[in-house]
């Protein structure tokens, strides 16, 4: 065991090394706010969050929050905007006349009316004194406007920016830090503010400011921020408290509420009996729905004879009512995960909703440490697998690894609105893997391309691709295995010589080796090597092959085909050589063999020995003797049942004691099926058998029964060589010692 490890550490080091340095380099990364990666990995994690909100937007319930919403209707109605404050105050008290729980107005009044009288005196202060002194005399338009905010309750709003100060936010709660003040909500220096004398009679007074992501997208809302160290209330914090009837706001921090965290971080924040989980900057992670009309209500329906009593307090009555306009050229648009142009009031509007509905998206405060974890632990598994399993095997575990992170990430945030981010974990796996696969790779063809270079001069291909594989191979040895041999040979190659000019005998071999050694090759057999015009192959060797014998049946009926089309074709083709017909004799035995690299210490070659590879070149010789093309062993005959087979002779070859019965093969299972070759078998078996028990003149009939059809399965020959036996052996009796076998005195 511990041999084996030493192995596979002294094979996988560098790639191990490489992925390790890799994992906790990502791991770092995570959290060290390095600039470009870490924003650009944060943005990706947003964007994945954001898909699953298109995929599961919150649905819409009524929380009793709606927008009264200044539309191209209203604007044509009741006249360009900005309306004057007595317009504004007869909306508002229409609202308020109808039960509203609150009006948040997303619109900051910080200047004053330029349609009020005391404004247009001014105008004809010098031109006309008279006109000044009546326009004086009337009430003020924003007067008026803080006279409806005294008696509604209103909630004005402000927006915070940084430069000078040069006005500071007042709100109108009470808010109350336990703990220390929020160092991670954002900060501001200055704030546009409301006149105050339409500030100062409304109820509620809250932030607009709503800073978008990097990409310009808003994903939370604040519910405080924080201007020279005074906490102010966002307007959906404040438009809920106004409706709830609470004086104050409890902000829990980590060192008041005794939580886990850095001090000043946010936990949550209270209102009356609601409390809201925020983030440690106190904002709430949006939830967006689709687009729901019955949210949104046009500010014309408030118009003067528009709706009646009993209507607009069917609409508004005990609702927080968000003022803002998606009239053209006023509208604020921003951009969320589910609608590239949003109203911005609708934010307002969505986290008030979230917050009544108590439908929160929740960042845990383990989420961070799962997901470093997955990064360590997977990352690491990963990095330790990926060298024995491969890159296509490691691309598969990576993958299901990868499906399972984002799947759980997925339900997490469908059945329990967890946002668990599976982009770090998800980048750590990818770039681990690439890397170990390249150092991987380039360690294996640094390897292969040293061994190449060393013995490619010296040794056979194959055997360089093995030592390649696996160098602890380059021994000398073998191994015995149960296998297939096929000798297969150029009939009367030499006198098809004397016809070819030395290089014309080359061209011809590659003609005919080419197409011979395709068909062995792609059923799976191992090319031993070329004896001049010869071809020794074998299969199960030195990869397991359980179809061994079928194989190997079938190659030697594919290349008597393909050589029958070759010599159709090749005469036809002037400029390359054939010598007339050529004939082939293939021989083919199965049984034990001892297989591997054989040779001297100086020149290795992959090979094989046994009685098995030499009675198969026996078999191959008497193929020429019996007139057929291929002939093939007993023990590779019993393992061809389906095959079209029949038995030759019994033989003793040359240099072997021991006889062997002798088969042809003539096709594969579709001529064995086949009525008229049963028939033939039959009478040929029968003609054996008469044969063997000296019935000569039974085995002269079924002699010429089968006659009329040697020609068709190419058994000319061989009959021949039956009727002169039976006509020898009428005439003289071969003796009481005669045992059918045939001595071959020819290899």
């Amino acid at each position: 065991m511990i041999a084996k490890l030493k192995r596979w550490w002294r094979r996988s080091s560098w790639a191990v090394i490489t992925g390790l340095i890799v994992i906790f380099g990502i791991a770092y990364l995570q959290t060290a706010n390095v600039p470009l990666i870490t924003p650009t990995i944060d943005r990706l994690s947003l964007m994945v969050f954001d898909n699953y909100q298109r995929l599961s937007p919150r649905p819409y319930e009524d929380a009793a929050v709606r927008i009264l919403d200044i539309d191209d209707e209203t604007i044509a109605r009741q006249g360009q905007w900005p309306w004057p404050r007595t317009d504004v105050a007869r909306l508002t008290l229409a609202l308020g006349r109808a039960g509203a729980a609150a009006i948040a107005f997303d619109v900051v009044f910080s200047e004053t009316d330029r349609t009020s009288p005391h404004e247009l005196a001014k105008r004809f202060a010098e031109s006309d004194p008279d006109a000044a002194e009546i326009l004086n005399a009337l009430p003020d338009n924003d007067d008026q406007l803080a006279s409806i905010f005294g008696v509604t309750n209103t909630v004005t709003g402000f927006f915070l920016t940084n430069g000078p100060t040069q006005h500071q936010a007042e709100p109108k709660a009470g808010l109350i830090v336990a703990g220390t003040l929020p160092k991670s909500a954002p900060h501001y220096s200055n704030a546009v503010m409301p006149l105050e004398k339409l500030m100062a009679p409304a109820i509620g007074n809250g932030s607009l400011s709503i800073a978008p992501d990097p990409d310009s997208v808003i994903r939370r809302a604040p519910l405080i921020a924080i201007q020279n160290d005074r906490v102010l209330p966002s307007l959906s914090l404040d438009a809920m408290r106004v409706a709830l009837g609470a004086d104050s706001v409890i902000v829990n921090t980590t060192d008041g509420s005794r939580e886990g965290g850095e001090p000043g971080d946010v936990v949550s924040i209270r209102i009356a009996d609601i409390e809201v989980p925020t983030n440690e900057a106190g904002e709430i992670w949006m939830h967006y729905t689709e687009p729901a009309p019955e949210r949104i209500i046009p500010a014309w329906k408030l118009l003067p004879g528009e709706s009646s009593d009993e209507e607009l307090q069917e609409l508004f009555e005990g609702q927080i009512v968000f003022v803002g306009t998606s009239a053209i050229g006023l509208r604020d648009l921003r951009s969320t995960p589910l609608n590239d142009r949003e109203l911005g009031v609708m934010i307002h509007a969505q986290a008030t909703e979230q917050m009544i509905l108590k439908k929160f998206l929740y960042r845990p405060d383990w989420a961070v440490g799962l997901e470093r974890a997955l990064i360590l632990v997977l990352g690491i598994g990963l990095i330790l697998a990926l060298p024995s399993l491969g890159a296509a095997w490691g691309a598969m575990l990576g993958g299901t690894i990868l499906a399972a992170m984002f799947g759980g990430s997925w339900f997490a945030f469908s059945e329990y609105q967890y946002l668990l981010n599976p982009t770090w974990p998800a980048i750590a796996l990818i770039v681990a893997y690439l890397l170990v696969t390249i150092a991987v790779f380039y360690r294996e063809e640094r390897q292969r391309a040293h061994i190449h270079g060393a013995f490619d001069r010296y040794l056979a291909p194959e055997l360089v691709s093995r030592i390649a594989d696996d160098p602890g191979q380059l021994e000398l040895g073998g191994e015995e295995r149960e296998m297939t041999v096929l000798f297969c040979d150029i009939r009367s190659f030499t006198s098809l010589s004397e016809k070819l000019l030395p290089n014309e005998i080359i061209r011809f071999l590659i003609a005919f080796l080419t197409p011979m050694t395709n068909i062995l090759i792609d059923r799976k057999a191992t090319i031993d090597k070329y004896i001049g015009d010869a071809i020794l192959a074998f299969w199960n060797a030195p990869l397991d092959d359980p179809d061994q014998y079928a194989n190997a049946a079938r190659s030697a009926l594919a290349m008597s085909k393909r050589l029958a089309e070759l010599n159709v074709e090749m005469p036809q083709q002037t400029d390359e050589p054939w010598p007339g017909q050529v004939s082939i004799g293939i021989g083919i035995n199965s049984g034990p063999c001892c297989v591997g690299n054989m040779g001297s210490e100086q020149r290795l070659s992959y090979s094989l020995i046994g009685d098995t590879v030499n009675l198969a070149s026996r078999i191959e010789g008497m193929t020429k003797f019996f007139g057929v093309e291929i002939a093939i062993g007993s023990s590779l005959n019993s393992e061809l049942p389906g095959f079209a087979t029949l038995e030759l002779d019994r033989v003793r070859v040359v240099g072997r004691q021991m006889a062997e019965t002798l088969y042809v093969l003539l096709g594969d299972e579709e001529l064995a099926e086949d009525s008229d070759f049963q028939k033939f078998a039959k009478t040929h078996t029968a003609m054996l058998e008469a044969y063997r028990a000296r019935q000569w003149s039974a085995a002269l009939s079924l002699h010429s029964e089968n006659s009329a059809m040697t020609e068709k399965y190419r058994l000319t020959k061989t009959y021949q060589i039956y009727a002169e036996r039976i006509a020898a052996f009428q005439s003289e009796d071969p003796g009481a010692d005669w045992d059918g076998v045939f001595e071959a005195t020819n290899k």
